[in-house]
């Protein structure tokens, strides 16, 4: 769901956050298929994000800071798991549980590690030294997803949105210091685009493995 116009919530926070005189904008990555709403040109870093199965996968780290408050957009390509694990099953020596399988968990268990990816990442979350204050669904443009707020020791928010699209998983993490407005803005901005670059929205609930709905028509 979208709780605001991208306009009211640059606006929003630019007058009620400390010290955040920064231009917030919409960014766009064609390359990993995605907007969210940024405080400036976030800085793309290249990274490796670890699957529950092990499977070292490519990803991109977006971040940018305003103040004491940072925004950051992780996207992990989870494309890649069937060819790593299954590569890596062959190499198990005999009986190792979790090199077997086939049928619906697949070689190396590379199914269930794209099934199970926003699961997992949700998990990574929970383990950090905070408090938990909310966990649930949620869709964007009718993605489907988690969001997840925790409070840190030192009182900060951070507010967490974990979604799936085209074995992409997508973690949008934004936090604030304690006094600040919750990051629920950021949270929100989050969108996806098609194949040329058009903002894309599907009629129906759109899970990830599952056959796509058919997409709201992109208005020009």
């Amino acid at each position: 769901m979208r709780l605001i116009t991208v306009v009211a919530a640059a606006s929003l926070l630019l007058t009620a956050a400390p010290g955040a005189a920064q231009e917030w904008t919409e960014f766009a990555s064609q390359e990993d298929r995605f907007t969210c709403n940024f405080p400036g040109q976030p800085e793309v870093t290249e990274s490796t994000w670890v699957s529950e199965f092990g499977a070292e996968l490519p990803a991109r780290v977006y971040a940018a800071e305003v103040g004491p408050s940072r925004y950051t957009v992780t996207v992990a390509d989870y494309n890649h798991v069937e060819r790593i694990l299954t590569e890596r099953a062959g190499n198990c020596p005999p009986g190792a549980e979790r090199c077997s399988g086939g049928g619906s968990t697949g070689e190396g268990y590379w199914r269930h590690d794209v099934r199970g990816a926003m699961l997992y990442a949700t998990w990574t979350f929970l383990q950090r030294d905070a408090e938990a204050t909310h966990l649930g669904y949620n869709s964007l443009d009718r993605v489907e997803g988690y969001q997840l707020h925790l409070t840190n020791p030192d009182r900060s928010r951070t507010f967490v949105s974990i979604y799936m699209h085209e074995n992409k998983l997508y973690v949008a993490e934004g936090t604030v210091p304690r006094g600040y407005p919750e990051p629920a803005l950021f949270q929100q901005s989050l969108g996806w685009l098609d194949e040329d670059g058009n903002g894309l929205r599907y009629q129906s609930p759109y899970s990830n493995g599952f056959p796509a709905p058919p997409r709201v028509p992109a208005v020009f």
